[in-house]
């Protein structure tokens, strides 16, 4: 039995994300395909899978990314799917542990791509939201509510930025203190 459910995360909440389809596994639905805030599961055995997802560098039919999608699988893990740079793996829980991160660098570096990606979306709203503003402003048009989107926009993806560099720092710290 398929089952098909709606849900919206904000980029930055990639962990939340995480932990909700694992939540979803220990019920007994296991991630089968992925889309737009869309996830498609499947029914298994409760606990029977861990879920994980990871930004890559590249599409996911980048030659460079097809060739981590293959060592992941290597390990024993299921590519479930993908959507723009991100990608879905899951792996039984009787095979052990499933991890995509196994040190405080890695993660780092998941963060700094996800940060980067949030800023340039974040500086194209904020830019396109105020010379749509300025735009209406001078020519003396009528009130135009794309700007005002593209600036509020702009200023949650201000949030999630600074909701991940604490997670940067935090993680930072840690490795620090582990060395």
């Amino acid at each position: 039995m398929r089952k098909v459910i709606h849900k919206c995360f904000f980029v930055w909440n990639f962990d939340k994300e995480e932990k909700w389809l694992c939540e979803m596994a220990a019920k007994g639905f296991v991630l089968v395909g992925v889309g737009f805030c869309r996830y498609e599961f499947e029914k298994c055995d409760p606990g029977e899978y861990d879920v994980r997802l990871q930004l890559l560098n590249n599409r996911p039919n980048h030659p460079e990314s097809q060739h981590y999608i293959s060592f992941v699988e290597e390990t024993g893990a299921e590519h479930v799917g993908s959507y723009c740079k991100w990608v879905y793996f899951r792996k039984k829980t009787s095979e052990g542990a499933f991890e995509l991160f196994f040190d405080f660098e890695s993660r780092i570096k998941q963060l700094n791509r996800i940060i980067l990606m949030i800023i340039f979306l974040v500086v194209a709203n904020l830019y396109i939201g105020m010379n749509n503003l300025l735009l209406m402003f001078f020519n003396n048009s009528e009130l135009n509510s794309f700007g005002f989107v593209n600036l509020a926009l702009g200023l949650i993806g201000s949030f999630g930025i600074f909701r991940l560099l604490k997670k940067r720092k935090k993680l930072k710290n840690d490795n620090q203190i582990f060395e």
